[in-house]
């Protein structure tokens, strides 16, 4: 867009897509010395985000099992439970669990699957539980 007092262009900010700012939400939160507030997390995100939309994330993220929450007065202190590969694991499953026919939707899933990806995923079913090889 032309500013008609200077001629130059007005760049209106960026918008971030809610998978972006949950990630950089939890991004935030795992580098949190401990238990932080919203206001917190806004200010480590920078000025451009609202405090009601650092919240909305964080009740979010809290619904999904993403982030825990407790009591601090008035408010919540917030830490994350998930990084940004369980989160797209939640939403995942999420998706998963929204499906009648979830047989049909993984054999869908895995026959998408690049040969790579399918072998690493025999690897890790492969795995006992509690096994951290990779």
């Amino acid at each position: 867009m032309t500013d008609r007092n200077t001629g130059g262009t007005e760049q209106s900010p960026r918008r971030r897509g809610q998978g972006e700012l949950e990630a950089q939400v939890l991004a935030a939160l795992r580098q949190a010395p401990g238990a932080v507030t919203a206001a917190w997390v806004q200010e480590r995100l920078g000025g451009d985000l609202a405090y009601t939309t650092v919240m909305t994330i964080l009740t979010r993220l809290h619904a999904k099992g993403a982030v825990a929450r407790e009591r601090a007065g008035r408010s919540f202190e917030w830490t994350a439970v998930a990084d940004k590969a369980g989160l797209a694991a939640l939403r995942m499953r999420r998706v998963l669990d929204g499906e009648s026919d979830r047989e049909a939707v993984l054999a869908s899933f895995v026959t998408a699957l690049s040969a790579r990806d399918e072998r690493l995923l025999r690897e890790l079913l492969a795995q006992e539980p509690g096994d951290e090889e990779h």
